[in-house]
């Protein structure tokens, strides 16, 4: 069984990365993801939200008890945005909550920080705040 995003974060479970590929420990309803290197006057991040199968910039996956996004144009996330050089924001809501009721959505922030191939993952309140 799926955890909820909220029980993800408070456990501090971690996700794992493979490549272009990122698994989360929970299933998530996506609106957007965010995706650049940290923020500033100079940089702004990406803004993905295409999801289709075909031609989608992300393709989704979901298993039993967790989901799968795999960034099609990005063959290395770890080198792009690990060691603190960027991140990923999802944006988006729990797998079947109402996605019109603002307070049911969550920015979730995605960031590699060692050698390893971990995700950790933090709920923010605005990611114009970073």
């Amino acid at each position: 069984m799926s955890k909820t995003i909220q029980q993800s974060i408070d456990a501090q479970d971690k996700g794992f990365l493979v490549k272009n590929s990122i698994f989360l420990p929970f299933h998530i309803d996506l609106i957007s993801v965010w995706i650049g290197k940290d923020m500033s006057l100079l940089s702004k991040p990406d803004v993905l939200t295409d999801f289709s199968d075909q031609k989608g910039d992300i393709h989704l996956r979901e298993g039993e008890s967790y989901t799968n996004l795999i960034f099609v144009h990005h063959k290395e996330l770890k080198k792009e945005y690990g060691h603190y050089k960027g991140h990923i924001i999802l944006y988006g809501t729990e797998k079947g909550a109402d996605i019109f009721d603002p307070a049911r959505r969550h920015y979730i922030k995605l960031s590699f920080h060692d050698d390893t191939n971990n995700v950790y993952m933090e709920l923010i309140d605005d990611p114009f705040d970073l």
